[in-house]
């Protein structure tokens, strides 16, 4: 078995890392990769291979998977999909977990996610789209803050404003509509909502539908969710404030509905459907939806699961009756980021080296000079703690964290501050 997984952050360690214990023995290929990755190979003892292959160099990337006899192909990254690697793999005769760029316009367009909401009445938040400001700021006069406001394109987890305050509001409007600070493009205007919130990821072919375990993201850069809106700060599984009734009524009411609709409307989904949901006091409704692994939940989510992840994507690729079995642990991850992230943010800052910790960390942005690790991005190092309850896991991975620590590194120290007793 020859797996290619692609993509080049924790997202994609985590999904190499959980392939190579497939009973599969697969020889994995990771594009591009980070250097970070191939500790895999020592962890799991499988043959662990970097490609030096951009993540939107579709034919490239076919090429190399034709080329090298792979067997499978998992893909990470929204750019990657963007641009329909799904489509040019199975052109070639490859089997990929990934959805289309129709099927996925599910995340990379915001208007195109509500309104095939609003028309299988799927619960999420009212709202509007707008492409002209004038237009958008009356209607912001009208409604008032707070207000959530999306960039309706990719934006790399960092167009949506959760306005607070009309002062707010109306900045996140000129810098979308007038500054273009995305490109060019409308942005969506929703109704803010309150609640615990939650990732619901699914494996998904076709109407078939395989839930994972949740989890909880801290999107706010810094402690008390304060700060920007980050690609997520750290996440932890299981979430105990949401009742396993409200995750089943998820499934059933809001995954697998979504699922039908994206067949009925003639693109049907094959690959992980993400839902970010909120717990209102109406029942769980849609905040967004991602046509791939979340990042940082997955770096929780698959350490939890106890299914073997090749095999469950083969199987269901195939339609087979499957269902994800998960560890009984707890799992809680910090992420170390650069100091300024996501503005402006520090480089090359020294790391020291994962291997001399004996918790998992996942590399999210690393390189390497001279046998020396560096950082090479914003979010850095991904520490994962576990235990059998939560707290337990929040303290081990905290003792990571400060083995990794580094004074232009910072991390949020309250990752979990809604687990009970925390």
């Amino acid at each position: 078995m020859r797996i290619l997984v692609i993509g080049r952050g924790g997202r994609e360690h985590a999904i190499a890392w959980k392939m190579a214990q497939s009973a599969l023995k697969p020889e994995i290929f990771i594009a591009p990769g980070n250097v970070g990755m191939l500790s895999i190979a020592a962890q799991t003892n499988t043959q662990v291979k970097l490609v030096n292959i951009d993540e939107t160099a579709c034919e490239q990337l076919r090429d190399f998977a034709l080329e090298n006899h792979i067997d499978l192909t998992v893909v990470g990254p929204e750019a990657a999909l963007a641009c329909d690697i799904a489509t040019v793999f199975r052109a070639a005769g490859l089997r990929i977990f990934a959805p289309t760029a129709a099927a996925a316009r599910i995340e990379s367009s915001k208007e195109f996610a509500k309104d095939l909401m609003h028309k299988y009445q799927i619960p999420t938040a009212a709202y509007r789209t707008f492409e002209d400001y004038d237009a958008a700021k009356q209607y912001l006069n009208e409604q008032g803050a707070p207000i959530v406001i999306k960039y309706d394109g990719l934006a790399a987890g960092k167009g949506v404003v959760v306005a607070m305050t009309m002062e707010e509001a109306d900045n996140a409007l000129k810098d979308m509509l007038l500054d273009n600070h995305f490109g060019k493009g409308k942005v969506v205007m929703e109704e803010f909502l309150q609640g615990p919130e939650f990732s619901l990821l699914t494996l998904v072919n076709g109407e078939q539908v395989v839930p994972l375990v949740i989890a909880q993201d801290h999107k706010r850069a810094y402690d008390g969710d304060k700060g920007p809106n980050t690609g997520g700060m750290g996440a932890y599984a299981p979430v105990p404030v949401i009742p396993q009734a409200q995750i089943d009524w998820a499934v059933e009411h809001i995954m697998k509905p979504t699922a039908k609709a994206l067949v009925a409307e003639g693109c049907p989904f094959c690959g992980i459907l993400y839902g970010g949901l909120m717990l209102t006091q109406d029942g769980p409704k849609v905040i967004e939806f991602n046509a791939r692994f979340g990042d940082p939940e997955t770096e929780v989510v698959l350490p939890k699961l106890k299914s073997d992840l090749a095999q469950l994507m083969l199987d269901i690729l195939e339609n087979k009756d499957v269902k994800a079995e998960f560890y009984d642990e707890a799992f809680l991850g910090v992420v170390l980021a650069a100091k300024g992230y996501p503005g402006s943010y520090t480089k090359n800052i020294p790391l020291n080296n994962p291997a001399d910790v004996p918790q998992l960390v996942f590399c999210m942005g690393v390189k390497e000079e001279n046998g020396q690790l560096y950082s090479n991005g914003g979010r850095v190092l991904f520490v994962v703690g576990k235990g059998k309850t939560l707290q337990e896991a929040k303290q081990d991975a905290y003792k990571g964290v400060e083995k990794m620590a580094h004074p232009d590194l910072f991390y949020r120290s309250d990752i979990g501050w809604q687990i009970k007793g925390s």
